[in-house]
């Protein structure tokens, strides 16, 4: 078995040099006990030097011998194998041809490789963002300071109501409803043909949150509101509302909040044959039982979740 693990280490000097760790522990605290006992017990300060002395150079003596074995018996107990297991990659160690095909040992230099890269590459990412301030910095006043600009829009509800009618102007087979059930801020429900249903929830003309699910599920509460927290019974519409949260990611442009709606709601347009559509990469209609659900983002071409990496 020892050969198999590759492990070479000498038992009987392994045991012998954890003994001589405990008198080398033994003979240092010896040591210390010396220098915090001081010289007593002597009449004559001459007499008490000299005994202090002489006790703590044997104490001395008993570190350095104690040492000098320690390390000899190091010498006996022999290094262990470098194999060190990865996981399930360590089964490639006892292969026993190993000399012909050294794949565990790339593996593991590769990994090692692999480890010292990221450090490396974290200390030059702490390097550059330093936290030290100059002396100006500190020295500027807080009245001074600008103060920070707003990053959102507020936005007359009458202009995000001629937006989003404009958009509903826009696509023939997408129906949008508003409404406002918490003040100011809008909820769109928008129909896509037959096909699916989505709540997006907005604030000003900024999209929050949306939630795609079938067209023949229930969109609303019992309470007749619009439900913005229930997930779709269906997976492939819990794909599509994945995919529609990195859309609004995507399309990012705060000062002109009316272009990143409309860009949405064309990504979103694409989803009308989303069970007529075959992906663009394998050609298939399903995979894993679920139709394409992934839209590209500027040619709005389909594929599945797997095949647009």
């Amino acid at each position: 078995m020892a050969d198999v693990i590759n492990v070479s280490v000498n038992l009987e000097a392994f045991s012998q040099a954890i003994s001589a760790i405990q008198a080398l522990r033994s003979s240092v605290s010896r040591v210390f006990d010396c220098l915090k006992d001081g010289m007593r017990n002597k009449e004559t300060l001459e007499g008490r030097e000299k005994a202090f002395i002489a006790h703590f150079q044997d104490n001395l003596h008993s570190v350095n011998r104690d040492l000098n074995e320690l390390e000899r018996l190091s010498n006996l107990v022999g290094k262990p194998s470098e194999n060190h297991p990865l996981h399930n990659s360590g089964l490639l160690s006892l292969d026993p041809v190993q000399d012909k095909t050294p794949l565990y040992s790339q593996l593991l230099q590769a990994y090692k490789w692999s480890n010292k890269y990221h450090a490396g590459l974290a200390s030059g990412l702490l390097n550059q963002q330093s936290l030290k301030r100059s002396a100006n910095q500190m020295g500027v006043s807080a009245k001074r300071r600008p103060k920070a600009q707003p990053t959102t829009l507020v936005l007359p509800p009458q202009y995000v109501d001629d937006v989003i009618s404009r958009i509903d102007r826009m696509f023939p087979e997408m129906s949008i409803h508003l409404s406002r059930p918490n003040g100011t801020s809008a909820m769109l429900l928008v129909t896509l043909g037959k096909v699916l249903k989505v709540i997006v929830v907005m604030r000003s003309l900024f999209i929050d949150r949306t939630i795609v699910k079938g067209y023949n599920e229930n969109v609303y509460t019992e309470d007749g509101k619009l439900d913005i927290w229930s997930k779709s019974n269906y997976q492939v519409f819990q794909k599509v509302t994945d995919h529609a949260t990195t859309a609004l990611l995507h399309y990012q442009l705060p000062q002109m909040p009316d272009v990143v709606v409309r860009s949405f709601m064309t990504w979103l347009r694409s989803y009308i044959k989303l069970f007529q559509a075959p992906c663009q990469r394998c050609g298939k209609f399903l995979q894993d039982g679920l139709p394409p659900t992934w839209r590209d983002f500027r040619t709005l071409e389909a594929f599945h979740d797997t095949c647009r990496q």
